[in-house]
């Protein structure tokens, strides 16, 4: 099973922590890993993933 999140912010307000807390809530639809992907204001795409619960497979300071 996995669990999806998603955000997106009209103000540019940053989302990272708001999708770190929904990934957090749902991680019992799937605990084997977790992973997190957000634009830039040039429009790149950075990506952060790991194995395990998300609180190990994520920094939440690199967010």
């Amino acid at each position: 099973m996995c669990g999806v999140f998603g955000a997106f912010s009209l103000d540019g307000k940053k989302v990272l922590e708001d999708v770190y807390l929904g990934l957090y809530a749902l991680q019992h639809r799937g605990q084997e890993a977790a992973g997190v992907a957000w634009t830039n204001a040039t429009g790149g795409i950075s990506s952060r993933k790991g194995n395990g619960l998300v609180h190990l497979a994520l920094d939440q300071a690199d967010l």
